[in-house]
Order: structure tokens, then sequence, then C-alpha cells
């Protein structure tokens, strides 16, 4: 069976940037990164992990391209993922991070799976839509009343002394 994947580059413009790719779903995720980053013309050099996603494209466990973890805790490589064994019809989004000093960060989405056609080398780019840019696109993240924000969820005003029940001279 062959697995058919929309790579949206996550960019905030009105330019839809995206690669249309089959590939077999018995071939690893390693396979598929090296698909996507010659269909968006990437050298291939740089770090990348994939990441499972649910349907409102939250990120999940990493899936790496190379084991950084100095043996503290088990990860699990592209190589040794095959892509059956993470996508399928109701597990359908991955996000991919390629370059993390660039973060670019791709939105990947199985679109179907069809039947081995004969004479198709797999992968296979099928469809390619805009140029990728010469930079990532930087990533903007925002909090609510910013001005007002507090991490620890209360009230409290460093300024007021005398309503923390504080010592100042305690030394």
């Amino acid at each position: 069976m062959i697995y058919r994947f929309r790579v949206l580059l996550d960019n905030d413009t009105e330019d839809d940037i995206f690669r249309d790719i089959e590939i077999r779903k018995t071939d690893t995720l390693e396979d598929l990164h090296n698909t996507i980053t010659q269909s968006f013309g990437f050298d291939g050099t740089e770090m990348a992990s994939f990441y499972r996603s649910d349907d409102e494209w939250n990120q999940g466990e990493e899936i790496s391209l190379f084991d950084m973890s100095e043996g503290t805790n088990s990860v699990k490589l592209m190589n040794e993922t095959l892509l059956e064994d993470i996508v399928n019809k109701d597990n359908t989004k991955l996000i991919y991070v390629y370059d993390f000093f660039s973060m670019w960060t791709f939105l990947v989405e199985l679109g179907e799976i069809v039947e081995v056609a004969e004479g198709v080398d797999y992968p296979n780019l099928m469809y390619v839509h805009g140029q990728i840019p010469t930079e990532a696109p930087e990533k903007s993240f925002e909090v609510d009343d910013s001005d007002n924000f507090d991490e620890f969820g209360n009230d409290l005003n460093v300024d007021d002394y005398e309503d923390l029940d504080f010592n100042e001279n305690w030394n």
C-alpha cells in the first residue's frame, strides 16, 4: 500500500507552500524525512524530528533522526520506525521540524491510502506548490493580556511587602 501525504510549510503568510508525496507504508520515517528534505531543496544534513500529532496539531511523542539523549531516555528513531506503525487512517497527522536552529516546521497529513501503481518508483513527488523562502518563517507566541500575565496564578504585588509576611531585614 502507498501513503499519499501533503507536507505543508507552517507559515503565517497567505501563500501555501506544500508538496504532495507518495511513499510505501512499509518505508521508515527516515525515508519520509529524506523525501521531504529533497522535495523542499534542503541538503538533509541538519537535525530533524517528527512528532505525533492529534487533530488539532498538538505536538506529541518525538521520533528523532539521531539519538541525542546520551542514554538517559530511550528515544524513538526515524530509521527504526515504520510509517505504518505511526500513521494510519485514524492517526493521520505528524509535525516535522527540520534544522532546530532555523525551526523549519511542516504539517504532514496522510490524505489517501492507495494501491501500488505499476511503473512508479517510490517515494514519488507528485505535486509541488509554492517556493520555499530563503529563511524559515518566524514563529510568534502570544500570551493573552501579557501585561497582566501572572505565571503563579495569584494577585500578589511584590512591591507591597507588608502583605507578604516577609521580614526584609532577615540577615
